[in-house]
C-alpha cells in the first residue's frame, strides 16, 4: 500500500490568534485502542468546521476530547487561546462558560421541560432570578426556532426535530463562542435536516459563533461548512474547503466524496 501524505500543518503564531480551537499531537486511545495518534487540527473564528471520517475513526470522541469529557493521553487542546491542560478549577469553568455543545441524540433531560432543560447550564453557572431564569430560556428556545409553546413541554412530547432545536436551545444558553455540534441532523427527514442546516447558518452568521460540527450528512457540508476536516488513520488528512476535499488523494475521501449521494448533493 502506497503512502498517504497528510494535507495539514499546525499554523503559524499570527495564524493561531484567529483560531477558535487549536490541537496539536493529540493522542487518544482506550486501553490498547488508539484512536488518534499525533492528530492537528485548528478551526478558524467565526467558521462552521465540518468534521467527517469513516466509522470508528473517532469523530465523536475528538469532540469529546477537545471538550474536557475524554483525557487525551498526549498533546495539547487550545480554545480561545487557552491551554485547557493548565488552567485552575476556576479558569476551567469559566473557559466552559465560553462553548455550548449539542450531543447525538439532543441528550436532554426526560423529567424536565424543555425551559427547564434550557435553564440547567444558565443554574450551574450563575445565580439569576427565577423570572430573569424564565425569560432567558424562551428567549433561547425562539432563538432556536421552537415557538413558544414548546417551553413547557417535556422531551416525549416533541418531535424529533424539535428536540434538536430543543437541545440547541440548551447549547446556546450561556451566549457561547463556540457551539459544538455532534450528528445534528441524523434522524430527521430530509426537509427538517434542511431547515436545521439554515438555522445553523444563520445563527453563525449572526451571533458570530464558530461552530465544530461533526456529520456524515453530505448535503450539510455542502450547505454550511466552510470548511472540511476528515479524519482517517488516527489524524486528519485534510483540512480545507470542499472545493479542496473532494479532490483529495486518498481512497476514503474519493469513495466519499465521489458516490451517487454526493453528486445526489451536488458536490463534484
Amino acid at each position: 500500500m502506497t503512502d498517504v501524505q497528510i494535507a495539514t500543518k499546525m499554523p503559524s503564531s499570527s495564524e493561531a490568534m484567529d483560531n477558535a480551537i487549536v490541537v496539536t499531537g493529540l493522542k487518544t486511545a482506550f486501553g490498547d485502542h488508539v484512536v488518534h495518534d499525533g492528530l492537528d487540527l485548528e478551526v478558524r473564528r467565526g467558521e462552521i468546521l465540518g468534521v467527517v471520517g469513516g466509522s470508528g475513526t473517532g469523530k465523536s470522541v475528538l469532540l469529546k476530547t477537545i471538550i474536557g469529557l475524554n483525557h487525551p493521553q498526549a498533546g495539547a487542546i487550545s480554545i480561545n487561546g487557552r491551554d485547557q491542560a493548565s488552567l485552575t478549577t476556576s479558569e476551567e469553568r469559566a473557559s466552559r462558560r465560553e462553548w455550548g455543545v449539542l450531543f447525538q441524540d439532543g441528550a436532554l433531560f426526560s423529567s424536565l421541560t424543555v425551559a427547564q432543560n434550557v435553564q440547567v447550564p444558565l443554574g450551574e453557572h450563575y445565580h439569576l432570578p427565577t423570572d430573569l431564569m424564565d425569560d432567558l430560556a424562551r428567549s433561547k428556545i425562539t432563538m432556536a426556532g421552537l415557538p413558544l409553546d414548546a417551553a413547557c413541554k417535556f422531551p416525549s412530547d416533541l418531535s424529533g426535530g424539535m428536540r434538536k432545536r430543543a437541545s440547541l436551545a440548551r447549547a446556546l444558553a450561556l451566549d457561547p463562542h463556540v457551539l459544538f455540534l455532534d450528528e445534528p441532523t441524523a434522524g430527521l427527514d430530509p426537509i427538517g435536516a434542511a431547515a436545521f442546516d439554515a438555522l445553523v447558518k444563520d445563527l453563525s452568521k449572526s451571533l458570530g459563533l464558530t461552530v465544530f460540527l461533526v456529520t456524515h450528512d453530505l448535503d450539510t457540508l455542502y450547505r454550511v461548512c466552510d470548511r472540511v476536516a476528515v479524519l482517517g488513520d488516527k489524524r486528519i488528512l485534510i483540512n480545507a474547503p470542499l472545493s479542496e476535499v473532494v479532490h483529495f488523494d486518498h481512497p476514503w475521501v474519493q469513495e466519499y466524496f465521489g458516490g451517487p449521494r454526493a453528486r445526489a448533493a451536488g458536490i463534484e
